[in-house]
């Protein structure tokens, strides 16, 4: 089944990966399929995943004030869970919305509704990612490990969460910041008040990034019967990202606080920055957003990789001042 302004590619390519990706132009023709259900053709998901993950991780080392070797791995091990995890969610997502998928001009070419695999195909992909994450997982503490497992609620839910609620994209910034969490537990060994106002901070930069996403789809969602902010807020969509845009800068901004709280001042301020690079960009996208756009908005979601890394600097800058 087909959208209806499109059918499959022929090469099994999908419709909004990137174009000349290294999943179409060098993985081999076996394993293209499991990697375009992982969206390995489109990394921006994974950066999405990850950077909430070295936020938490970079502003419990400022909070604690030290940093030892094992933070390398919890860089790196953050890092590639990302990938596998967000691959795994991403197969979850597709065998659960594999009719709705065949219905939408953007999605009709996935693998699973134009037939490249079959559900077991993907089930048994998505069971050998989620064991491979879990092996990473096991390296961290157990409070971090038991994180971790929580996680896997969120992203169970949320492919149904536009079933049966206007705020599906609530649910993915549960499960996407999820990372925030798990990686200050992951450095400290506990969760602290600070981590929880950070990944409050990324549930609202979702709801950000996206409604504008969700722009794209909303015609057919609403063909098809299927609820998102974008459709929910309509022509008032700007003012609702100006409202996220406001939660998400001002809520980094008291993480940032609370983790610096008993350093040096100077510390404090270097951090701060990092909250404000990131609202910037969040405006500029702001002043960009045209929901009638499709190319520009599919840019702006992707420039949330840039976003989401222009704090980071600032955060590893303030552990040397």
């Amino acid at each position: 089944m087909t959208g209806p302004n499109q059918t499959p590619d022929a090469t099994g390519e999908v419709a909004d990966a990137v174009k000349g990706n290294w999943v179409d132009r060098s993985a081999p023709a076996w394993s293209r399929p499991y990697l375009r259900l992982s969206r390995a053709d489109r990394p921006i998901g994974t950066w999405l995943l990850l950077l909430p993950c070295w936020w938490g991780l970079l502003l419990s080392m400022l909070h604690d004030g030290r940093a030892t070797w094992h933070d390398l791995w919890i860089f790196t091990g953050c890092g590639i869970g990302a990938f596998l995890m967000r691959g795994a969610g991403c197969t979850w997502n597709d065998i659960t919305d594999r009719h709705i998928d065949g219905s939408v001009s953007r999605t009709a070419s996935r693998p699973i509704p134009s037939g490249q695999v079959s559900v077991m195909q993907a089930l048994a992909w998505l069971v050998a990612q989620a064991l491979v994450a879990f092996c990473i997982l096991l390296t961290f503490n157990m409070a971090a490990i038991i994180l971790g497992i929580i996680s896997l609620a969120p992203v169970c839910i949320y492919p149904f969460a536009k079933r049966f609620t206007w705020w599906p994209q609530i649910f993915l910034g549960l499960a996407f910041n999820w990372g925030a969490l798990l990686a200050w537990t992951a450095h400290s060994g506990r969760l602290e008040w600070p981590a929880v106002v950070l990944y409050l901070a990324g549930i609202a930069w979702t709801l950000f990034y996206d409604t504008v996403y969700a722009q794209q789809d909303a015609e057919d969602d609403a063909l098809i019967g299927v609820k998102s902010t974008a459709r929910l807020f309509a022509e008032r969509t700007p003012t609702w990202l100006q409202r996220f845009l406001i939660g998400a800068v001002s809520l980094m901004a008291i993480a940032v606080i609370g983790a610096a709280v008993g350093g040096s001042a100077l510390a404090v301020l270097v951090a701060l920055i990092g909250p404000w690079a990131f609202g910037w960009h969040l405006f500029w996208q702001l002043r960009q957003f045209d929901m009638q756009d499709d190319p520009t908005l599919l840019r702006l979601f992707r420039s949330n990789r840039d976003a989401g890394m222009l704090p980071l600097p600032f955060f590893a800058a303030a552990l040397f001042v």
